[in-house]
């Protein structure tokens, strides 16, 4: 219902009887199929890979209040972008990705390091060491971007918007719903390694490889995302704390459910951000942000709330 809605919402008008007095080959057609389809596609995909993302990151770090926004992985990506927009400005799209993808891992890898150098591990000090890596990867970054006259440039990176969206700009994003797939595959796997190395040895199974194999699903998708749209904020973090607190921590069951409830979050926030201020639009990522914010302390300040 969010989906429909969404196409069909915007300044133009492209409302069912505009469609059927212009016909199909009318200004209303064309918009619907060149603009408000492919944005609705996009932001269900986002939603819905972001918010596994976030799952998958949880169970492995065996922490609720990690996602790529709270553990550098994001703005790892934004560096690996500005790097080859730097050094080779005409890279396909699909090179950019996989270099953003490297250094989100890269990113990641580094807070997974810290953390096993951390002798007590607080319900709270995880995100924490996760937020000030990504505060030191996002002040480089920043100033990299000042040096070269690309502030601009970079916050479209640092705030999703999909106002920019058109068919042939998001089909990467058919990577991401590949990877969600290939992660619902491999969910016993992520649950069982989400019980600790020892008891994931004990059972038969590899943790390093399964692991490297997550890490590698959250560095894609999250450049995936952020070379397409920008970076949206805590939707990894909300989404599945919600889920996990009705129906538990079994990754299989959840993914479906956080898939469509992280994929419902994002097109009801976006829908938020293009009504608020009609005509004029506010970009997702802020709404996602001051939502999501608040949902986080929420779940933060929650009486009898514990991490893994």
């Amino acid at each position: 219902m969010l989906a429909v809605a969404s196409t069909f919402v915007g300044v133009a008008d492209v409302s069912p009887s505009a469609l059927l007095a212009q016909g199909s080959d009318g200004e209303a057609a064309r918009l619907l199929v060149a603009s408000r389809i492919p944005r609705t596609v996009s932001l269900v995909l986002a939603g819905a890979s972001l918010a596994i993302v976030g799952l998958i990151m949880q169970m492995l770090v065996r922490n609720r209040f990690v996602e790529p926004s709270t553990t550098g992985t994001a703005e790892s990506a934004a560096l690996g972008l500005l790097v080859v927009t730097l050094l080779a400005p005409g890279m396909p799209l699909i090179g950019k990705m996989g270099v953003a993808a490297v250094f989100a891992l890269a990113g990641t890898g580094l807070f997974l390091l810290i953390l096993r150098r951390i002798p007590v591990r607080q319900i709270v000090l995880v995100p924490l060491v996760g937020i000030m890596l990504g505060g030191v990867i996002g002040a480089v970054t920043t100033f990299i971007a000042y040096r070269y006259d690309l502030l601009q440039t970079l916050g479209t990176w640092m705030t999703g918007d999909f106002s920019g969206i058109l068919r042939g700009r998001y089909e990467l994003l058919w990577i991401a719903f590949v990877l969600t797939v290939l992660a619902w595959v491999a969910a016993d796997r992520f649950t069982v390694a989400g019980l600790g190395r020892d008891v994931a040895t004990n059972l038969g199974l590899h943790h390093g490889r399964v692991l490297a194999g997550g890490l590698a699903i959250v560095a894609v998708i999250t450049a995936t995302v952020v070379v397409t749209a920008g970076v949206i904020p805590f939707l990894g973090l909300v989404v599945p704390n919600v889920v996990s607190m009705v129906i538990g921590d079994d990754v299989r069951r959840g993914i479906p459910w956080v898939a469509v409830l992280g994929a419902g979050f994002v097109v009801a926030c976006d829908l938020v951000g293009r009504l608020i201020r009609f005509p004029y639009e506010i970009p997702l990522g802020i709404v996602v942000g001051v939502v999501g914010a608040a949902l986080f302390l929420w779940l933060l300040l929650r009486k009898g709330s514990r991490a893994h």
